[in-house]
């Protein structure tokens, strides 16, 4: 691989680390570079290196919020813990359900996203107490943990966005706590799939391992962004990289 090609790998990697660590999506960035990249490697290898380099940036970007946002133990350990079953399933199912058959549906769901975001600015915007009731706690820890972890596994991208919504939406976080919870849950689907992608041989360590580095610098600077300027600063940023899904599975599915 050309040096010129490895710079812009690399480039992709702190850009993804950045936009995962803010609100999740990183994948948006990292694995196109790395289909344009290496175009005559399988794709199960690609996306297994993706997972590995997405892996150490959503931990780091944990660690960094963990230090500055108190998170609720009700909500993320049971999550994260289902999200390694979650996210496991998906990946060991990669291969056998259509991803063009999900597209369309996933489209619908980010479209559905972006009005509620749009519509209800108060969403995420301060902590809402009373929607953590015990019954929310269950919906939440089942939608992410089993819901999105299982998308991660299969598709990927988007994840982390998805993880936000669910938990400003049905716990009443605010977007800098959501944020942070989901990076640990982000973590554990991370690990859940990686552990499935590396079993089968899918993941090209030396590749994956070096752009790690980016992945954690770029995330460690966009988490200590969203801390420092806020839900506001997040929810554009939310809305941005989910109009941009929109566009890339939109062209995945009809370009």
């Amino acid at each position: 691989m050309d040096l010129d090609v490895i710079a812009l790998l690399l480039l992709a990697a702190v850009a993804a680390g950045w936009v995962d660590a803010v609100v999740g999506g990183g994948g948006l960035l990292m694995l196109p570079a790395l289909l344009v990249a290496a175009p005559t490697t399988p794709v199960a290898a690609l996306l297994g290196t993706n997972k590995l380099v997405a892996v150490f940036g959503t931990a780091s970007a944990a660690v960094a919020y963990a230090r500055k946002v108190k998170l609720d133990p009700r909500v993320v350990w049971p999550t994260a813990g289902l999200a390694l079953v979650g996210s496991g399933t998906g990946a060991a199912l990669a291969g056998a359900i259509s991803s063009d058959a999900l597209r369309p549906i996933i489209m619908v769901v980010l479209l559905v996203v972006a009005a509620i975001v749009l519509l209800r600015p108060s969403l995420g915007a301060v902590v809402n107490p009373t929607l953590l009731t015990r019954r929310r706690i269950v919906a939440a820890v089942l939608v992410a943990g089993l819901g999105v972890a299982f998308y991660d596994g299969l598709i990927g991208p988007g994840t982390g966005t998805f993880l936000i919504i669910a938990l400003t939406a049905v716990t009443g976080m605010d977007f800098v706590s959501a944020s942070a919870s989901a990076k640990v849950v982000n973590t554990a689907t991370n690990v859940g799939a990686i552990t499935v992608f590396a079993w089968n041989g899918d993941v090209l360590w030396l590749l994956g391992l070096g752009l790690a580095v980016g992945n954690v610098v770029g995330a460690q600077i966009g988490a200590r962004m969203a801390l420092r300027r806020g839900t506001g600063f997040v929810r554009v940023v939310l809305l941005v990289v989910v109009l941009a899904l929109v566009v890339r599975l939109g062209w995945d599915q009809f370009g």
